[in-house]
């Protein structure tokens, strides 16, 4: 099953570079990325060619494929730390301080600066960027510090979604007093996109995450620990605070860095965890971490091929189309295991 999900990354992967608007022969597409001759192609198609995959396709793939491991990751810790299936990313209101953040600076922009944000291209992308990772790292520093002096997993739960709510409640007054240009601005960044990362913000995202993953497999045995219980798992010697604040900044992280570049993206964290235990029979987190991984970075990268097939005008909202697709799957699969 592993051999048949890796097989499924690359192939996707592919297909969202192959697949757009402008239609690209396969081989000049295998060609462009593995660097080799291109002279049998007119000049002019292939620099068209070449500056759409590098500069469009392949940053939009590699985004997506990035933020499904990320938030999958995320969502497996919180459900595994909580003991609880509808917990995800989005759980500890992580989410809900990158969009606080964004607010701010979206909605406030305009009655500050005298500009909206909206209107200053790659400029305001990096605001909002740097916006939502403040406000993410925020709560989450919050929920660190709350960590420490709550024992119960429920109630450093309930906390957290009522920190989440609280943010969501100032977010709402400063759309009220909002302009509607700049409403409408911060409506379209929470609906979700793969396609604001490129150049510098593209390494620096790439970066973040190779450094991230790898870290949240190093988790891999405290979690199989919490599983037996807190009980068992204190006798067998794990620290249990410590091991819960770890996964909790891990997931945290993650969330936050995916949240910050591509927006609050809710269902890839909360589903696909479910969506490969059913599929790979398993709750050994040595196999169901990279399952988990792999599972998110194909479903989002089917995602990412249908918000742009062509007839679609720029690209369709992630979060819809990720509810639209995911939701169907999981319940299906659900289902059948009974």
């Amino acid at each position: 099953m592993m051999a048949f999900t890796l097989v499924g990354v690359a192939v996707l992967f592919l297909f969202n570079i192959l697949i757009g608007t402008v239609t690209i022969p396969l081989r000049a597409v295998t060609d462009i990325l593995l660097g080799l001759d291109t002279t049998g192609y007119d000049a002019t198609e292939v620099t068209i060619w070449s500056n759409i995959i590098w500069n469009s396709r392949f940053p939009q793939t590699l985004t997506a494929l990035l933020a499904g491991a990320g938030l999958a990751v995320s969502g497996l810790q919180m459900q595994t730390v909580f003991h609880n299936p509808l917990a995800g990313p989005s759980v500890l209101g992580v989410s809900n301080g990158a969009s606080l953040g964004v607010a701010f600076v979206v909605l406030l922009s305009s009655s500050i600066g005298g500009v909206a944000l909206s209107r200053l291209g790659y400029v305001g992308d990096v605001a909002m960027t740097i916006a939502a990772m403040a406000g993410s790292l925020l709560v989450l520093a919050l929920i660190i510090f709350v960590a420490r002096y709550v024992q119960g997993n429920v109630t450093l739960l309930l906390i957290g979604v009522m920190t989440g709510y609280l943010a969501t409640s100032i977010i709402g007054i400063l759309k009220f007093f909002s302009a509607e240009e700049d409403v409408k601005a911060y409506v379209v960044w929470g609906l979700g996109c793969f396609t604001r990362t490129s150049g510098t913000q593209l390494m620096v995202f790439t970066v973040m995450m190779a450094v991230l993953l790898p870290m949240s497999m190093l988790l891999i045995k405290s979690m199989n620990m919490l599983l037996l219980g807190d009980n068992y798992a204190r006798n067998l010697g794990l620290d249990i605070r410590r091991s819960r604040t770890l996964i909790i900044v891990s997931s945290g992280l993650l969330a936050a860095v995916v949240t910050a570049y591509c927006g609050p993206i809710m269902f890839i964290g909360l589903a696909v965890p479910h969506l490969a235990r059913v599929l790979f029979r398993t709750s050994d987190h040595r196999w169901l971490m990279p399952a988990t991984l792999f599972s998110g970075i194909m479903l989002t990268l089917i995602c990412c091929l249908l918000s742009r097939l062509p007839g679609f005008e720029g690209a369709l909202p992630v979060n819809s189309v990720a509810a639209l697709v995911g939701a169907p799957i999981v319940a299906m699969m659900l289902i059948k295991r009974k």
